[in-house]
Formats: C-alpha cells, sequence, structure tokens
C-alpha cells in the first residue's frame, strides 16, 4: 500500500489505525497493497459522518449487519493510487448466535475498546494495530512474539468455532508464511473440523470472486503446500474439505515406482508443481489427479486418469471454481496419463500439440514433470520428458492447428465443397498431413490434395 494512504488518512483528523494483515505482512517485511484503517472512539454513523465531507461513502455490509464503510476520496491523487475505495471500520465485537459464520451479531460502538476489536480476530498475529499519529504497536495478544517464533496462535479457544474457514485459512499461513502451528492451535484445529460443514463451499475453494481465490487456492500458491496438506490430513481438515481424499489417505500403491502412500505421493507432487511456479490449475491437477486409484486400481479396465477427471470435476464443481479453471484441471487430469514411449521427435511433440493445444500441453507436461519427480523411476525416465518438453517448445512454430493451414473453408468451397460436416473433416485430415510433414503447407498442394475428396 503506498504510504501516501497513511499520510493521506492521516489528515482526515481522525484517531485511525492500520489493523489486520498489513501490520503482520509489515513485521514480516512482505510487500502488500490492501490495508484496512479502524477509527476509534466512532460507531458506524459517526465514521459515515467523519468521512462524508472528503467524498462519496459506501456502507460495508457482512451478511446484512453494517461492519464499516468505504471511501472514494474527492482527491483525485489518492482516488488513483486507491481506485477501490480506502476501506474504514470502527472498533466491533462479533457475538456467536449458532454454528456458522452468518449466524453471528455484529455490535459496533463507541466504548468499544480497540483490545475487544482485536479479541474478535482469528490469529494473534493478526490482532495488532498501528496508530497512524504515533506509529504506536498495539497487541494485546503478544502476535510480535508469535512472528518472531514464527508459531501460528489463535486469539481465542473459540477462534475456529467463531468461523470454521479460520480452519483452512491456518492452513493457508502455514503454506504462505512458513509458520508452524502452536500445539494448542493444531487440538483446536482437530477439534473443530467438523465446523467446516457450515462454511460456504466458495468460501473454501472457489472465493467469491471471479479470481478462483478462496482459501484453498491461496494455500496452494503458497511456499509450502504440502506441509500444510498434512497438517490437514492429521486434523481431518483435508477430508472435510475434499470427502474424496478419505479411501487415499494411507492407501498403498504396491508399486516400486510409487513407494508412498497415495496421500503422500499426491502430497509430494503439489510441493514439486509449486517449486517450479506451475499456475493454479496445474497445481489444483496435482491435487486432484489420482484420486481415483483406490476405485480403479482392481479394475484394469477402468482408466484412473478419466475415472480422476470425473472425481475433481465433482470436487472443483462442489467447491465452486469458475468455470474455466474447473474445465483447465480437469482436462489436465483427464490427459495425465500420456505416456512417452515410443520416438519423443519433432513429429510426435507436432501431434502432441496438435492434440491438447498450446495452453494444456504445456499444463500436461508441467504436471508430468511434477508426477514423475515424486517417483522411483530411473533418472532416464526424466531426462526423457527433459527432451520432450525442449522439442515441444520448439515445434509451437509449426502448424499443428486449423488456423495454421495455408487454406480455409472458404478456398475449399471455391474448389466445389459445401459447408457442414465433411468441411470440416477435411481441413482436420489436411491438418494431420501438414502436421506429419510441415512442408506440405502449401496451398497448391492442400488444394490438390483435397480435390481428390470431391465427388
Amino acid at each position: 500500500m503506498p504510504t501516501e494512504i497513511r499520510a493521506y488518512v492521516r489528515t482526515l483528523g481522525l484517531d485511525a489505525y492500520v489493523v489486520g494483515g498489513a501490520v503482520r505482512d509489515q513485521l514480516l517485511e512482505i510487500p502488500h497493497r490492501d490495508e484496512d484503517f479502524l477509527v476509534a472512539g466512532v460507531d458506524q454513523a459517526g465514521l459515515r459522518a467523519a468521512l462524508e465531507p472528503h467524498g462519496r461513502v459506501e456502507d460495508m455490509e457482512v451478511h446484512g449487519q453494517l461492519v464499516g464503510v468505504r471511501l472514494y476520496p474527492r482527491d483525485r491523487a489518492i482516488r488513483t493510487l486507491a481506485p477501490a475505495g480506502i476501506e474504514f471500520t470502527p472498533p466491533r465485537a462479533e457475538r456467536s448466535t449458532g454454528p456458522g459464520h452468518r449466524d453471528f451479531a455484529i455490535v459496533s460502538d463507541a466504548s468499544i475498546g480497540l483490545e475487544e476489536d482485536m479479541a474478535r480476530r482469528d490469529f494473534t498475529i493478526n490482532a495488532m494495530a498501528i496508530r497512524l499519529s504515533d506509529g504506536t504497536l498495539v497487541d494485546p495478544f503478544h502476535g510480535r512474539d508469535d512472528i518472531e517464533r514464527r508459531e501460528l496462535r489463535t486469539v481465542s479457544p473459540t477462534s475456529f468455532a467463531d468461523d470454521p474457514l479460520r480452519l483452512v485459512r491456518a492452513l493457508r499461513f502455514v503454506s504462505q508464511l512458513g509458520f508452524a502451528l502452536a500445539p494448542e492451535t493444531e487440538s483446536q484445529m482437530h477439534d473443530g473440523a467438523p465446523g467446516l460443514a457450515h462454511v460456504s463451499a466458495e468460501r473454501i475453494g472457489g472465493g467469491i470472486k471471479a479470481d478462483g481465490m478462496g482459501e484453498l487456492s491461496k494455500l496452494l500458491l503458497g511456499k509450502r503446500p504440502a506441509e500444510a496438506l498434512r497438517l490437514a490430513r492429521d486434523t481431518g481438515v483435508l477430508t472435510q474439505m475434499i470427502p474424496e481424499f478419505g479411501p487415499a489417505i494411507g492407501y498403498a500403491l504396491e508399486s516400486d515406482r510409487q513407494p508412498l502412500p497415495l496421500e503422500e505421493h499426491i502430497f509430494g507432487v503439489v510441493q514439486r508443481s509449486t517449486d517450479a511456479g506451475d499456475p493454479l490449475e496445474v497445481r489444483l491437477a496435482c491435487l486432484l489427479h489420482d484420486l481415483a486409484k483406490p476405485e480403479t486400481d482392481s479394475k484394469p479396465e477402468v482408466d484412473h486418469a478419466r475415472a480422476g477427471a470425473a472425481i475433481a470435476d465433482r470436487v472443483l464443481r462442489r467447491l465452486r471454481y469458475p468455470t474455466r479453471v474447473r474445465q483447465r484441471v480437469v482436462r489436465v487430469v483427464e490427459d495425465h496419463g500420456f505416456s512417452l514411449d515410443g520416438e519423443v521427435d519433432a513429429r510426435a511433440a507436432r501431434r502432441f500439440l496438435a492434440r491438447h493445444g498450446d495452453e494444456l500441453a504445456d499444463d500436461l507436461i508441467r504436471h508430468k514433470a511434477a508426477d514423475l519427480s515424486v517417483k522411483s523411476i530411473p533418472e532416464q525416465e526424466l531426462r526423457r520428458l527433459d527432451e520432450f518438453r525442449a522439442t515441444v517448445q520448439r515445434e509451437r512454430s509449426q502448424p499443428h492447428r486449423i488456423g495454421d493451414l495455408a487454406i480455409d473453408g472458404d478456398d475449399l468451397k471455391e474448389i466445389g465443397f459445401v459447408e457442414g460436416p465433411e468441411l470440416g473433416r477435411l481441413l482436420h485430415e489436411l491438418l494431420e498431413d501438414v502436421v506429419d510433414e510441415p512442408e506440405r503447407n502449401d496451398p497448391a498442394w492442400l488444394l490438390e490434395r483435397a480435390a481428390r475428396e470431391l465427388p
């Protein structure tokens, strides 16, 4: 967040504090953009009245309850720095009225102190504030000490009961920040895991926005997802999020190539994908790719990849992932078993590109690299994949898509073909010829070849 924003807020005449994750990230020296401000000594109405002279003000709501305001400043320079507005909240307390995150009452009152506001937060490392006027750190629950110990501790023993999504957020912080769980935190997670049944699916997986960035996605995009996933398994959170993982836990693959239990193999693949910097869709595919094995290993007639794709589709639909993310992941899972037997040459690379398209081809190779790197296999098998990856990269410039052909449907209609399925079939046949022999991508050769198909 640009320092100009803090300087601007200081000019508003408010007793304002930076709160939450921004303070944590500042102490960890992690760059961040989003900052929220708490204003002491006001309620919702008083906060709105104090900010209205400075620009357009919108109420912010959580499940129909007012929790603060968003200011769109009149100052153009500040509005450019914060086009989505600046968020301010009064001190508030939350009272649980049931098992779900929707089942609580928000109390906003000018008499609520800063410590009581901090007490409703999830973890001590998020229950800190910095007073803008003098830079004082307000740290009633010793979050700074936990940051120095790199330990994740809840503010309250009821933290996970108050909002069970915090269970997944704790794992996300393990992955993102490299923190360990305090012993009591791990125990509380184990006890609280069933509460995830009361959390809406999109908050866990696909996020409430179109970016697909719920807590599970953020966990997978952290640096240590394997450690977080093991904790998820050990505390029962993993099977609450994804019940389909149940049969995989402890499942012996009984293969020299895969000596680890199935879930450990999966966790390792996810970690290798992370280490390689793969996109979220590939990491999700790594997480879900082998979940059908316990069911299909005794059924040689059933392809585990195809069955796994059906499981991945079901999981991602339930977790409300955006369609574009879900479809890309499912395609990777469905085709992840592709073989590198036979010639790994330019023709094979072009055929691979023609079959899958550039994006999926890249995703599949990334997934294969992560998968093989966890298996007990000869080094030459990994070298073979590296050679194939390099060959595919080289052959991207060669024709392998319908649009790469030197002729199109209009050219075929000019020599006597009519619009319809046969025209599409012929174009695909011509593409196969060109993929096998790129020098055939010549208008004269293609039209002569097509003319042989005329009645």
